[in-house]
Formats: C-alpha cells, sequence, structure tokens
C-alpha cells in the first residue's frame, strides 16, 4: 500500500514537471487584455487632462490601463482628413471598443469603420443631426456616448460679448475644415442680428492662418472676436489667447482651458466630466452591456469663466452682475 502511494505521488510529481515543459500553445491561454482604440481629432498634448479625466471614468467600473485594460491612442491633432485611415487602422488592430472623441468628424469617421465594433462617441456637436445615432434615449447599432452640444452655446456667448464690449464690431473664427462649422456660424450670426449686429467671419485651419486672421482683426478698430468650437483651436489655446492679448481684441472662448491661459472670457461646458463619463461607459462595455442600451448622455453643466487681469489690460470694466454669475474668476 505504501509502495503504491509512494508510485502514485511519483507519477504526479512526474505529471507535473513534464506540463511545465509542454509547449506553450498545449497550456491553458490567459484571456488576453482588452484593448480600447482612442481616436481623436485633437493632439495628445492638449488632451492630457482629458484623457486623464477618461482613465478616471475607467477606474470606476473597474479597468485600469496596464492592469486589467490597455488603451492604444489615435492622433489626428487636428488634420480632420487623417481620421478615416486612423479609425480603419484601430479596427484593422481589432480593438475591443472605440472612443471617439473631438467632435462628429471622429465619430463619423469611426462609424464608418466598423459596424460591428462598439463606439463611444464624446463630440460637442448635436449626434441626430450629424447622423451617429437617430435617438439620445435609444440608439441603434454599435454606437453611443456623450454630447456636449457646444454648438447650441454659441448664442450664448455672442450675447455675453457684447455684454461686455456693447459697442464691438464683432467677427468670429472657424475652421472651415470642421463640418460643425456651418452650423455654427449660422447659429452666430443669427444671435447677432437679433441684438441688431452684424458677424463678420474669418477662417484658419493653421497656425499660419491664425496669424492671419488676427492680423486682418487688428486692421479693424473697436474689434471683438468669438472663437468657432473646434479641437484644433483646443489644442492652439495659447497661440489664440497670446494673439488676442499682443492685438488688444476682447475675446470669448468656449472653454476653461482659454481662461487659465489668459483668456477673456470662456462659456462652454467642462469636457473633463464628460470623457470621464465616456470611460465609465467604455468600461460597461466591456463589462458586457450594450451600446444600443446605454442612452447619449448630455452636459449637466456650464462653465462660465472671467479673467479679470484680462480685462483691466484691455481697459474693460466687468459689471459685477456678471462677475457673480461667473462660476470662477482668474484675478
Amino acid at each position: 500500500m505504501q509502495f503504491d502511494q509512494l508510485k502514485r505521488r511519483e507519477f504526479i510529481t512526474l505529471l507535473g514537471g513534464t506540463a511545465a515543459a509542454w509547449p506553450l500553445p498545449l497550456r491553458a491561454q490567459k484571456p488576453a487584455m482588452p484593448v480600447i482604440g482612442f481616436l481623436s481629432s485633437g493632439s495628445a498634448e492638449a488632451f492630457t487632462p482629458l484623457v486623464a479625466a477618461f482613465r478616471d471614468g475607467l477606474k470606476e467600473t473597474g479597468y485600469i490601463e496596464g492592469k486589467n485594460v490597455a488603451i492604444e491612442f489615435a492622433w489626428a491633432a487636428g488634420r480632420y482628413d487623417q481620421l478615416s485611415s486612423l479609425a480603419a487602422a484601430l479596427v484593422s488592430r481589432k480593438v475591443d471598443v472605440i472612443i471617439a472623441a473631438g467632435g462628429a468628424v471622429a465619430g463619423l469617421a469611426a462609424k464608418t469603420a466598423t459596424s460591428t465594433i462598439p463606439i463611444v462617441f464624446a463630440a460637442g456637436d448635436d449626434p441626430i443631426r450629424y447622423g451617429l445615432v437617430t435617438s439620445l434615449n435609444r440608439p441603434s447599432g454599435n454606437i453611443t456616448g456623450v454630447t456636449l452640444f457646444i454648438d447650441i452655446l454659441t448664442a450664448k456667448r455672442v450675447e455675453l460679448l457684447t455684454e461686455v464690449v456693447p459697442a464691438a464690431t464683432l467677427s468670429m473664427i472657424i475652421n472651415q475644415r470642421n463640418p460643425n462649422a456651418e452650423t455654427e456660424v449660422r447659429v452666430a450670426q443669427g444671435a447677432a442680428q437679433r441684438i441688431g449686429r452684424e458677424l463678420r467671419i474669418l477662417t484658419a485651419s493653421n497656425e499660419d492662418e491664425i496669424d492671419g486672421a488676427f492680423a486682418n482683426l487688428a486692421q479693424q478698430p473697436d474689434g471683438a472676436l468669438t472663437i468657432g468650437t473646434d479641437t484644433f483651436f483646443y489644442s492652439r489655446s495659447h497661440q489664440l489667447v497670446g494673439l488676442a492679448a499682443r492685438y488688444g481684441i476682447p475675446a470669448i472662448y468656449f472653454h476653461r482651458q482659454f481662461g487659465l491661459a489668459g483668456g477673456l472670457i470662456t462659456y462652454g461646458s467642462t469636457f473633463t466630466n464628460e470623457l470621464r463619463l465616456a470611460g465609465q461607459y467604455a468600461g460597461r462595455i466591456l463589462a458586457g452591456e450594450k451600446p444600443n442600451d446605454l442612452p447619449i448622455l448630455q452636459p449637466s453643466k456650464f462653465e462660465l469663466t472671467i479673467n479679470v487681469k484680462t480685462a483691466k489690460a484691455l481697459g474693460l470694466m466687468i459689471s459685477p452682475t456678471l462677475l457673480a454669475r461667473a462660476d470662477e474668476v482668474f484675478e
């Protein structure tokens, strides 16, 4: 009996040692780490705080980059014509979820590239108008996300600008390569007409054209400027704010980041909270939920910031009423 037990133990030991020497394909395979493809029309540098917020959202659903999920980034850096090829490359890598951030143009590129891989967009544009989804409450197919409805805020930015500089000649800079630009111009011009003003439109889609647009504005006395909602402009916040300061042009922008850089006024969505929500959706999808069971989320808060130091440099007086309405005042 003892001999049989001894032999049995030797056999089990031998079997264990042999298993360790078996080729890897014969062993039980550990499931591969899921991969999220992060497609953005912006740049890695400009999106640093937004990516951090996205990672926070993922973490809230139990996913931590490098531990149980990987993220593969694809940056268009303002070159919208590259989004389609970047989206196709992510699809060819067979990522598990695609995040499309930085406008409807990124979401549309992802949607065109795949009808099977789940897509979570974070776009400032109306997702219904641009054909991303047909319903906010019940998105169909493989796509859901977070909308910022930034262009709806365009009219409010025109109103705020005229409140600060009532007698100014109004202008607006847009990126003509952004599919949202036409709609935003129409909204801004409508807002200007309602208060009996005209709005001049300038275009810029690269750094040199931004310089040229401001040089043009500088030739017009008493001008004031609203910056069109655009991912490329978001990545060029320091250039835009710096030129406005150099030429003494009062300007309103669409995100708090411009205020931190010295911009006079900003009004818009937070962006960071929306990317955090996109991270949560990505995690929920990785955990097994279907995109069409997740309604399109909408922003719950808009931020108004005022830079008092910039106002003083421009010789402007900000009314106490407007200052009281601000979410944040930069001294």
